[in-house]
């Protein structure tokens, strides 16, 4: 059985974060989510919880990062293929965040690139061919 993960992210407007998690790909889930908070699934195994960071600030006694200005988390989300990448950058940065923080990753057998969601939080889509990352990634012969 695959045990779910959540990822609690701290966002300014809840409203404007749940339409840019649904414009990726995400659904609601109802049940999790009200006026602080928007439970988003990406898949059985993902779920992204968004929540105010007033009340985010209540789950913590640490200082909230604002993730515009620092980096605390990259999210790397595997992909069937470079082609979901690419689409999956270009309408982040069409529907509120930014593509593209760093040049592009091609390492032949992995492809990766970057967006930021509206509060700045980065994610790492990426494809790897996991046949040609074993030959690439094999030890040399002695």
């Amino acid at each position: 059985m695959v045990q779910p993960v959540f990822v609690n992210l701290p966002v300014a407007d809840v409203p404007r974060a749940t339409a840019f998690y649904e414009a990726i790909g995400c659904t609601m889930n109802r049940q999790f989510s009200g006026p602080t908070a928007s439970a988003m699934v990406w898949s059985g195994a993902l779920t992204f919880m968004l929540l105010h960071r007033d009340f985010f600030r209540t789950f913590t006694p640490r200082a909230v990062a604002d993730a515009t200005a620092v980096t605390e988390v990259l999210i790397a989300l595997p992909l069937n293929d470079r082609a979901a990448v690419d689409a999956l950058v270009d309408t982040a940065a069409s529907s509120g965040g930014s593509g593209d923080l760093r040049p592009v990753q091609d390492m032949g057998f992995m492809y990766g690139r970057t967006f930021t969601d509206p509060d700045g939080h980065v994610f790492e889509p990426f494809y790897m061919d996991m046949a040609a990352a074993a030959t690439a990634m094999a030890p040399a012969e002695a």
